[in-house]
């Protein structure tokens, strides 16, 4: 079986795959040491992926997106998005879960609000990112 590769613009016989690797092999030792130590422990990226999975979501994105303002109750925020509050408090539950959001409840209303600064910082930087 033959198998193609798009060559790059002005970079005759040159694939994209190849464009991004290097093309000589060599190692910088001290900077391989440097960014070694800056490796967060493991149990730390365990939790900041799970975090990032969970954001990740376009509804529970569209969710917190609406949180970054003000807390909003359950039936707010399904009309927001467009869902069941059914479907919204389920969404709720896995981020209260991920330590994303909290709420507070005012007799049988339930307000939801992003649980802290890091992840308003985070929802913030995101979408920031994404609309450059």
């Amino acid at each position: 079986m033959t198998v193609l590769h798009r060559q790059l613009p002005g970079r005759p016989g040159k694939t994209p795959a190849q464009d991004d690797a290097c093309e000589v092999k060599c190692v910088h030792p001290g900077a391989v040491e440097v960014a070694r130590a800056l490796q967060p422990q493991d149990s730390c990226v365990e939790r900041a992926t799970t975090l990032l999975k969970l954001v990740g979501d376009p509804t529970r994105l569209r969710l917190l997106s609406a949180l970054k303002a003000r807390e909003l109750c359950v039936c707010d925020l399904a009309a927001v998005v467009g869902l069941s509050e059914s479907a919204v408090s389920h969404q709720l539950r896995l981020l209260r879960a991920g330590r994303v959001v909290t709420f507070r409840k005012q007799g049988r209303v339930a307000y939801y609000r992003l649980l802290d600064h890091h992840v308003t910082v985070l929802i913030e930087s995101t979408l920031e990112h994404a609309a450059e």
